[in-house]
């Protein structure tokens, strides 16, 4: 058997991109099944955000200087799923 130590060090590198990229491909898939599916049961189930955390705002204060990050928000539907196995169905074939 053949050791793969070349693809093993990039592997979880791999994945990430490949999660990074699905979740923006199903957004998009997402945001046009919003904007140009009717309303409808068919709609709100393909849409709806199946979880939903956000985090924030969160208040850092240096003493000289004093912001605010968030608040930061995860918007997880079944069309961003979809798009995280179009992208590793994709990734699959190409390597």
């Amino acid at each position: 058997m053949a050791s793969r130590s070349g693809s093993s060090r990039r592997r979880p590198a791999f994945h990430a991109v490949v999660l990074a990229c699905g979740f923006v491909v199903g957004g998009f898939i997402n945001e046009f099944s919003r904007r140009f599916l009717p309303a409808g049961s068919v709609k709100e189930f393909l849409t709806e955000g199946i979880v939903n955390p956000s985090l924030g705002p969160l208040q850092i204060d240096l003493v000289l200087l004093k912001f605010a990050i968030g608040p930061v928000a995860l918007d997880v539907s079944l069309l961003s799923l979809l798009g995280v196995v179009i992208a590793y169905l994709i990734a699959r074939s190409l390597f």
